[in-house]
């Protein structure tokens, strides 16, 4: 199987030689480039077409943010996955918003930042237990200030079950198997489910979820 290309984009130089290390020594990848500008980020990722981008989003020319919504536009099928020492969920939203698939402090265990870039390249989403936590908690908290449960704007019982476990990173045939459905039965109720929410990516899906209040995250 091909390596995951990797650029890495920081522009503190013991952060990429950290992290040089860490990557360097897992068989299924290979860092193909790092900068230390927004600016360059975009070139390298248009000349190398790197798998997943590790995207700072403090920069010193044009931020993270910019910066992913660039390299989404010119190369919709790269991963970018925001890896930063912000926690906010405005920094979050505003990341995926971007276009990131994931969202890792640079606080995280090694292991974890591994993880998140095999899930990104997968098509998947990596939510951070500690972000995700504190995203579904100011939702409820807002929620129960204004008094309310947000609508789930239509969707069935059986619909906002799929989104859940699609949330939770589960593929077709894993929720297929988690609630005793077939998977052309999920990829069913997913299709019905991003035409009631007009959604177009597992992204969006996430978003929702996580605004709606609807992901549990452990510990």
């Amino acid at each position: 199987m091909p390596k995951i290309k990797l650029l890495m984009v920081d522009d503190h130089e013991i952060v990429r030689a950290g992290l040089r290390m860490l990557l360097q020594a897992q068989p299924d990848m290979q860092i193909v480039g790092e900068v230390d500008t927004g600016r360059d980020a975009v070139a390298k990722a248009k000349e190398l077409a790197p798998d997943v981008v590790l995207m700072d989003i403090s920069l010193p020319d044009i931020d993270g943010f910019e910066a992913t919504r660039q390299i989404k536009r010119a190369l919709p099928n790269v991963a970018i996955l925001a890896l930063t020492m912000h926690e906010s969920d405005e920094y979050f939203f505003k990341m995926l918003d971007a276009g990131a698939s994931g969202y890792v402090p640079k606080k995280a265990a090694p292991t974890d930042l591994v993880s998140a870039i095999r899930v990104v390249r997968e098509g998947g989403v990596f939510l951070y237990p500690s972000v995700a936590k504190a995203l579904v908690r100011d939702y409820m908290g807002r929620a129960a200030e204004n008094g309310v449960r947000s609508s789930l704007d239509g969707l069935t019982d059986r619909e906002q079950e799929v989104l859940r476990l699609i949330a939770d990173g589960l593929t077709n045939q894993e929720i297929a198997d988690r609630l005793t459905i077939s998977a052309k039965t999920v990829e069913r109720h997913r299709a019905n489910i991003m035409g009631k929410l007009n959604l177009h990516s597992r992204t969006e899906l996430v978003k929702y979820a996580i605004r709606k209040g609807l992901i549990e995250v452990e510990g």
